[in-house]
Parts: structure tokens; C-alpha cells; sequence
């Protein structure tokens, strides 16, 4: 039985109706129970490479990587996705998204929002109106109206990942999978009207770790289809390869979801923290300071070839990583801005990626140009092959990354955890910090990095050994110091303190936590 805990105002039982509910508890009955088990198995393959059985590829699926099937199709208004925008569900944030200077704007239930029981239902409002066309927004400090072009970008929507709960819906008395929630409102609420206007209940799965996953995905879009008497294949999916196991995975995900699948994607943040995590017994492949820990750093231009090569043999969409810069105000400092998205897109467009990712509308130009050059007169480059390079080999995937690890990169990490945490608590998911749009993966780099420095004893720059007690002393520190960048009012009417203490449990304790978002859940409403 289906139990919502917390009152719905009116407007929220528009888009979580009795119908929505039941349809909900349906899901809920048929694939609840399997979460666990595939975080279970999460766990159990984690202890194998804890042990030292390091990832590879699978010897029992070698006929599915080695055979010539392809996906069943990629619909029309997706055939294009040169450049894509990311950020949180906020109404505002929806309509510029949709607005900006790209092919696709994906709607984001996880990384970049804080996910409040009121944010979250929100969320489905707004992207409910976005559909119809009907959305819009008053700012109520100077009036400025903002409402949708006539041509906005295809929408997508990408649910929590399978380790997320939705605390305040329980289905036999537990809290429900956060992304059969986000899956089944935006589905219920859409779907017709989606279909009318020639496209599709559009999705983003996140943090997938192995096929057997996908094929749960794919056994709920089946039930979804059937239940509405839809088409097979009505439901679209990208799935990010954020994590390092699911990498060695991506041939079995594509097959599991062959119907549903359009593409991959690069989700290279979550991958490097996966990376750290995954890794995290081995001190022979320990990150350096995150900010030098780029796309040309061998084993993840690996990672973005092989998904390349992957994708295009099976007929799907490898679609590229997140520039996290937003515009400097500065004409000289926006330059630089500028150059590093031309390049970084570069390097992406050059290996074959059919799109990318931006953070800001004002960077989607920057990233478009790279993209329409690359292209020329083709909407996408499946016609991009890879089948010329030498083999992606697992140790190629693995191959440790040379850079220094700093005090400066420390303190730094310390800073940007700090403050997003902060703003994370406090139902901001999406956070510009220092010249980048953080999100949740930026932070659990951050603190990830300096948790795995601390088990291993590794030293800094200055050559002092990283311990509980110097982690703890650079926090007391760096508190101090963005007191001073944010002024002392602002401090204190947040909950930096708080936030300090979660990322002091997280960074010191004995056991790496999975997810800073799971225990930073139980400060939110």
C-alpha cells in the first residue's frame, strides 16, 4: 500500500493524483524490492575490488560485446543533440534552459537539486507547464517577465539514481526509490501531450554501475508501455556512464535496453569520484588535485574513445561531458573562460561525441561553434566509427593519473565541499562557487580525494602527510576564510556549521560513505 506522508497542498495533487498514486504503487509493487537486491550487489562487487580483484571486462557476457546488433531507433527531434544544457528543476532555470542556444535542456531530479519534499513536486509542476507551453515567470524583485520562445529545446528529464529514496512516499512501510517517483510523475503527468507534439516521455538514468541494473530500467519502461497501451519503444533513455564499473559495462547496458536506449553519455564528474571510490584501497591510483585531473589525462580520454567506439557500432548517441565554467564578468578573465570550453569541446567534437554539455546558456554558443564546425552538414557523427584505434584494454581504463596533489588544491576542495554542503542542506543543489556551477559530484571529489589522501598518508606539496588532524585543521582554516569572502551576516544566517560538521564525518570516518546526498537527506524537509 502507497502512503504519502506529508500533506499535498491543492496544487501539488494536480500533478500527484489518485491515478498518479496508483500507477506509482504499481511500479512500486512489481520493482521495489529489486532496489535492494542491485545495491546489494553493488556492495558485494565493491568488496571484490576492495580485495584486490580489479574491474574488468566480463568473460560470461563476451557474445553480447561481440555481437552485431544494433539499438531499435533514435527518434527525430532527439537525431540532433549538438549541444545540451543541465540544471535543477526551478522555473526560472526551466525557461532560460529551454530558451538557450541549444538542441536539448535536461531537466535534473538528482545531482544539481537539493531534493525538498515541496522542490521536488515543484519541479514536476514546472516541467509539466514547460511541456504544454504554458510556463512562465515574474521575478518579484524587478518584474522581469520570462516565458518560453517558439522554439525551445527537447526536454528531458533525469530521476535520482537508484541509491536515493523518496522518504516522504512509503510503499509497506519503506520509503520508496526516489527515481520510480521522479519516473512515474513525469511520465503520467506528460506522456500524452509529449506524444501529441511529436516527441516523447524523454529520460536520463543516472549512476547505473551494471547491466543487471539496466535491465530493471528496461523491465519498468516494459510494464510503463504495456500498462498505457503504448508502443514498444515509446519511453527514450540516455544512460550516463558515471561510474567505473558500469564503463566496462556499456556494450551490456546498450543490449539490456536495446528498445529504450538512444545513447551514452559522459558523465565524467561522477566518474571521477567513481574512480576514487571504486579505487579507494589502492594507493598506487590515487587522484591528484581535482583541478588538473582533465579530459586529456589518459585513462579518461580512454573512457570517452571507448564510449565513442562503443556507441556508434550499436547505432547510439555518445554524448559528451559537463563544461562546469560559467561566464566571468571580467573581459580578459571570460576569455579564458571561453578558451578552455573551445578546447575542452575540442578535444570531445575530435573523438567522435555526437553533443555535449553545458552549465550556463552563456557558454552554449562557445560549445555550438566547436560542434557546427565539427559537424558540417551532419546532425550527429555515428558515422564515426573508431574502429581503426587500438583496443581500449582495462588497464588502459585504470592507468593511474600523474599531478601533484597541493596544499593550495586541498584547502581549495575544502572550500567548494564546504559551501556546497552548505547550500546543498539548504535546498540549493546548484551552486556557482569560485568560477564553476558545482554540483553534487563536484563536491564528492572533493571530499572523496581528501578522504582516500588521509587512508593512504600521502603528503602535499609542502610536504606535510595528510591526517585526520590536518584535515581538520585546513577546515577550521577555510572556514574562517569564506566567512570573510561571504561576510559574517550571511555565515551566520546559513548552516555552514552544520555543513562542517557533515563534511567532517564524511571526510574522517573509517569507511568511505557512498554518497554525501544520503546522509545530507536527513537535514532537508
Amino acid at each position: 500500500m502507497l502512503v504519502v506522508t506529508e500533506a499535498l497542498s491543492s496544487e501539488h495533487q494536480v500533478v500527484f493524483p489518485n491515478e498518479a498514486q496508483t500507477f506509482l504503487s504499481l511500479l512500486c509493487g512489481h520493482f521495489a524490492a529489486q532496489v535492494d537486491e542491485l545495491l546489494k550487489a553493488r556492495e558485494e562487487r565493491q568488496r571484490d575490488i576492495d580485495n584486490g580483484q580489479l574491474p574488468s571486462f566480463n568473460q560470461d557476457t563476451q557474445d553480447i560485446r561481440e555481437g552485431s546488433w544494433k539499438i531499435l531507433g533514435i527518434p527525430s527531434d532527439l537525431q540532433d543533440r549538438r549541444v545540451e544544457i543541465t540544471g535543477p528543476t526551478d522555473r526560472k532555470m526551466v525557461i532560460n534552459a529551454l530558451n538557450a542556444n541549444v538542441k536539448v535542456f535536461m531537466a535534473d531530479f538528482e545531482d544539481s537539486m537539493s531534493p525538498a519534499w515541496t522542490k521536488v513536486l515543484d519541479g514536476q509542476i514546472n516541467l509539466r507547464d514547460a511541456v504544454r507551453g504554458i510556463i512562465d515567470y515574474k521575478n518579484p524583485s524587478n518584474g522581469k517577465h520570462y516565458q518560453l520562445t517558439d522554439d525551445p529545446a527537447v526536454l528531458i528529464c533525469r530521476v535520482r539514481g537508484l541509491h536515493l529514496k523518496e522518504k516522504h512516499v512509503h510503499f509497506n512501510g519503506e520509503a520508496i526509490s526516489g527515481a520510480l517517483f521522479d519516473f512515474a510523475l513525469y511520465f503520467y503527468n506528460n506522456y500524452k501531450e509529449l506524444l501529441e507534439k511529436g516527441s516523447g516521455p524523454y529520460f536520463y538514468i543516472p549512476k547505473l554501475q551494471s547491466h543487471h541494473e539496466a535491465q530493471w530500467w528496461s523491465q519498468v519502461f516494459h510494464f510503463t508501455e504495456e500498462y498505457f497501451g503504448l508502443d514498444t519503444g515509446t519511453i527514450k533513455a540516455t544512460v550516463l556512464i558515471e561510474t567505473l564499473p558500469a564503463v566496462f559495462e556499456m556494450d551490456e547496458i546498450l543490449f539490456a535496453l536495446k528498445e529504450h536506449i538512444v545513447g551514452l553519455n559522459c558523465g565524467r564528474w561522477d566518474y571521477i569520484f567513481s574512480y576514487i571510490k571504486t579505487l579507494k584501497n589502492y594507493p598506487d591510483r590515487i587522484l591528484p588535485d581535482r583541478q588538473v585531473v582533465t579530459m586529456d589525462k589518459p585513462f579518461l580520454n580512454a573512457y570517452s574513445r571507448l564510449l565513442v567506439r562503443t556507441c556508434h557500432r550499436r547505432g547510439a548517441f555518445a554524448m559528451g561531458g559537463m563544461a562546469a565554467f560559467i561566464p566571468a564578468k571580467d573581459p580578459e578573465q571570460n576569455q579564458v573562460v571561453l578558451n578552455k570550453i573551445h578546447n575542452d569541446k575540442s578535444l570531445e567534437a575530435n573523438n567522435g561525441h555526437d553533443g555535449t554539455w553545458v552549465a550556463h546558456p552563456g557558454l552554449a554558443g562557445t560549445a555550438r561553434e566547436v560542434f557546427d564546425k565539427v559537424l558540417g552538414t551532419r546532425t550527429n557523427q555515428l558515422d564515426i566509427s573508431r574502429a581503426d584505434d587500438e583496443p581500449i584494454t582495462a588497464e588502459m581504463l585504470l592507468e593511474p593519473c600523474q599531478g601533484e596533489r597541493t596544499e593550495q588544491g586541498m584547502r581549495h576542495n575544502i572550500r567548494v565541499a564546504l559551501q556546497y554542503i552548505e547550500a546543498w542542506i539548504s535546498g540549493n543543489g546548484c551552486v556557482p562557487i569560485y568560477g564553476l556551477m558545482e554540483d553534487a559530484a563536484t563536491a564528492e571529489i572533493s571530499r572523496a580525494s581528501i578522504w582516500q589522501w588521509i587512508k593512504h598518508g600521502k603528503d602535499l606539496d609542502n610536504g606535510q602527510v595528510v591526517t585526520k588532524a590536518l584535515f581538520e585543521q585546513y577546515l577550521s582554516e577555510e572556514i574562517d576564510v569564506v566567512k570573510q569572502e561571504i561576510g559574517q551576516a550571511r555565515f551566520d544566517s546559513g548552516r555552514f556549521i552544520e555543513a562542517a560538521d557533515l563534511m567532517a564525518r564524511l571526510t574522517t570516518s573509517d569507511e568511505l560513505t557512498n554518497f554525501l546526498t544520503v546522509p545530507g537527506y536527513d537535514y532537508l524537509d
